[in-house]
């Protein structure tokens, strides 16, 4: 008898090691909003790792992006998704298509609204959509640091009534406030069952796409009015250098417009070599080495609205 309960306790000791002791839970968590509610920042926080390029620009996020949350006793898989909006350009109904299309793929979704502007027309015409999905919605208010706290409340009153959520969350995400209730909610509504993936691995994204955003948020950071939405990143090559240690990238940037590639250049090539040196000091700093990046610029006409060309600039490791 003495020694059966040795080995239970051997065994019990084991599945703990592993993180496969009775109740660990995984899932997947679909993070959707209006465009610019803090998703990204939201998914970035939650691994500990930027993933998803961030700015203050809507629409910033084109692709639905994975990142995995690990946690003692489960894991979340988050998908940040596009900013559901009315669209137009085929680009821009291709975004809403994306983040639509996790709602039932999903074991939970996070619905995000922005504390400072309230429950907007733009929030409603996202929350219309989830009501045609039967995934359980629990809700995340953000940025709560820049409003008065009953402004919060009543605005979490407000929005209890406009839908039934699983769980309303008040956080900040860019100051990190409210992130621990936010992953015991999310992981509290997640089935049991194994982790879908390895404790050093926070993404599935190919390294390309990823570097493809750091080049394009660099490139919306220092560029103003439509150029930002006009512009693709595709990285053509990324390997080793001949040089140990060194990371050789080749990456082309199009543009709608001639006029577009002449002020990506700059004044003396001025802009596309700050966009260069930024994209390359963070290149470096998430690869741990050297980096010579190589920026091209090409005129592609009119791509935001031609599918064949989306697929090819924007999609090209999606699916949907």
């Amino acid at each position: 008898m003495a020694v059966q309960i040795a080995q239970e306790e051997v065994l019990i000791s084991e599945q703990k090691i592993k993180g496969k002791e009775s109740g660990f839970r995984s899932g997947y968590v679909s993070l959707v909003g209006k465009p610019n509610v803090g998703k990204s920042t939201l998914l970035n926080r939650l691994v500990a790792r930027k993933l998803a390029a961030m700015s203050r620009r809507p629409q910033t996020t084109r692709n639905k992006i994975t990142g995995v949350c690990h946690l003692p006793h489960g894991q979340i898989i988050l998908l940040d998704t596009p900013g559901i909006h009315q669209a137009t350009n085929a680009l821009n109904k291709r975004m809403v298509k994306a983040a639509v299309a996790t709602f039932n793929d999903v074991d939970r979704i996070l619905f995000m609204v922005n504390a400072q502007e309230g429950f907007a027309d733009e929030d409603r015409f996202v929350l219309d959509a989830l009501k045609a999905s039967s995934t359980p919605v629990a809700l995340a208010i953000n940025k709560v640091d820049l409003v008065a706290k009953p402004a919060v409340l009543s605005l979490m009153d407000s929005l209890n009534k406009e839908h039934t959520f699983e769980d309303i969350v008040p956080i900040s995400a860019l100051k990190e406030d409210g992130l621990d209730v936010l992953k015991d909610v999310l992981i509290a509504g997640l089935p049991e069952g194994p982790a879908y993936f390895p404790e050093d691995m926070v993404t599935d994204c190919p390294e390309e796409f990823l570097t493809g955003e750091i080049i394009r948020e660099k490139i919306i950071k220092l560029t103003h009015l439509e150029l930002p939405y006009a512009v693709a990143v595709v990285v053509e090559a990324m390997g080793p250098g001949k040089k140990e240690g060194v990371t050789v990238i080749d990456a082309t940037i199009y543009a709608e417009k001639a006029s577009q590639k002449k002020i990506l250049i700059g004044a003396g090539g001025q802009l596309i070599k700050k966009v260069g040196i930024q994209a390359r000091q963070e290149l470096e700093r998430r690869l741990g080495g050297k980096v010579v990046l190589k920026l091209f610029i090409k005129v592609k006409p009119a791509w935001r609205d031609n599918v064949r060309t989306l697929n090819e600039l924007v999609y090209t490791h999606d699916s949907n």
